[in-house]
């Protein structure tokens, strides 16, 4: 019987995981935490059920992902009406946007702008595109003027800390999924196909106890298959030859050699290159150096109120706000209990080790407040209690020159024996969970219960994970 190893125990792994264990096949997961899920869990606090953010279902998701979550989870993912809104040149409307409020509720500015660049669309003769492609180019040339410098550069300003022209081209294809006027407003109309036709326009799937219980049900899954996950493990070192790949890793406090013929990877990719012996060359060093992720705190607000707002979310472009998104569990999940309490999980992008970082939760708190008040939905209630938490590696940072410094380190891990790298880490992907599952069991497909690796097919498998779209 082939042995696999796999590092993370994230979406991505987890799929993974269980697809190959349920064939046959010997399968140990090594997660750094003490938990399931990665980015994509939740924990309890304040007595509700949180995530690391403001996560969703979507429709968009493949439908063997769907079916599978829906055989693990059963009634308990439910289906959901999205209520979000957005403050646009300080007025707030429905998100995911909608016509009606676009010409009731926006700013008139703004409506009057983006009318006016669709106009010059339509009679402005056609320009060459410009040889040298960057975030702000390629927005610049599709939604125009006015959606750009009101909304998306303002914002890109905001969660990447780099201004628009030195975000790479890549980050406007991968972020945007709406990226011309056309299917922007192609998107806006009831019946788009777009967004998965009329009868999924406007909802998501969201577990009952948290978005984390999608992954928390795919690992009761891999007890039952026998799968052994050892959790706050630490992997020191990987040593490959063409037979066997040998994991080296700490466990409280003592050190374990664990040996496989096929290793699925889904940690960052330059940080698994820092771990296999024999080291690196230098070039794939400097790239592995250059790669680099946007980092995220979470700042968790508990208030004495049943809710803070009916919304599920508000959305903040604007670079007079501080954080990007604030996000209320119990609308999610259309809860009730507990009464008397809920909590906010705010977003505030930064990068590691920088100041936002390194705040305790008081001195985020009062930032919050201060920017939730100047924004016209102030705190009424008394905050009972903060807590936050941090994301290292929340985003693949698409600046210039990150493709190719992405290139070299994926060419080098191509030639390594065994391994395979895959996931939002593994592979530098900005996705959405479903297309994270998708790629665990894409991986799994390509591994035959002889513990050989289908290359050529797995080649396929990348090709087609390059069309992936982040949903909002």
């Amino acid at each position: 019987m082939p042995k696999v190893t796999i590092y993370g125990a994230g979406p991505a792994g987890l799929s993974c995981a269980l697809a190959i264990a349920r064939r046959g096949v010997e399968v140990t997961v090594i997660e750094k935490n003490f938990h399931v899920g990665g980015n994509a869990s939740s924990f309890e606090f304040g007595g509700v059920n949180v995530d690391f953010g403001s996560h969703r279902l979507h429709p968009a998701s493949d439908p063997l992902v769907l079916d599978q979550i829906r055989s693990l989870l059963g009634e308990d993912l439910l289906t959901r009406p999205r209520h979000g809104r957005i403050r646009l040149l300080g007025r707030w409307i429905h998100f995911p946007l909608r016509p009606v409020d676009l010409l009731l509720k926006g700013n008139p500015r703004f409506t009057l702008g983006v009318l006016s660049d669709i106009a010059g669309k339509v009679f402005k003769p056609k320009t060459r595109a410009q040889s040298t492609e960057n975030f702000a180019t390629v927005l610049s040339a599709g939604l125009g003027k006015t959606i750009c410098e009101q909304f998306y550069f303002p914002y890109a300003r905001k969660i990447w800390g780099l201004e628009p022209e030195e975000l790479s081209a890549v980050q406007a294809h991968k972020r945007v999924s709406a990226g011309t006027l056309k299917k922007m407003i192609t998107r806006l109309l009831p019946s788009s196909k777009a967004t998965g036709g009329a009868n999924t326009k406007g909802i998501f799937y969201y577990p009952k106890q948290g978005f984390g219980q999608i992954c928390n049900a795919y690992y009761a899954a891999l007890q039952e298959a026998g799968v052994v996950v050892h959790f706050n493990a630490t992997i020191k070192s990987v040593s490959l030859t063409e037979t066997v790949q040998r994991t080296t890793y700490e466990l409280d406090g003592e050190e374990f050699v664990l040996e496989s013929d096929h290793v699925f990877s889904t940690i960052p990719v330059n940080l698994l290159a820092s771990f296999v012996e024999p080291k690196y060359p230098s070039a794939v060093a400097a790239a592995a150096a250059d790669l680099s992720f946007r980092s995220m705190v979470l700042v968790y607000l508990q208030l004495n109120q049943d809710k803070f707002t009916e919304y599920d979310a508000h959305y903040f472009p604007g670079s007079d706000i501080p954080f990007t998104r604030v996000s209320e569990p119990k609308n999610y999940a259309n809860l009730s209990e507990p009464s008397g309490t809920t909590v906010l999980c705010v977003e505030v992008p930064c990068f590691y080790d920088d100041e936002i970082w390194n705040a305790d939760a008081a001195t985020l708190s009062k930032v919050i407040e201060r920017g939730l008040t100047q924004s016209g939905v102030p705190i009424t209630g008394e905050v009972t209690d903060t807590t936050i938490r941090k994301i290292r590696f929340a985003y693949p940072l698409y600046k210039e020159g990150a493709e190719e410094n992405f290139a070299t380190i994926d060419q080098w891990a191509e030639t390594l024996d065994g391994v395979t790298t895959y996931g939002r880490q593994g592979l530098y992907a900005h996705d959405n969970t479903h297309h994270a599952i998708m790629m665990g069991l894409k991986a799994a497909e390509c591994l035959d219960e002889t513990g050989r690796f289908d290359t050529e097919a797995w080649s396929t498998c990348r090709e087609a994970f390059k069309s992936h779209v982040v949903e909002d």
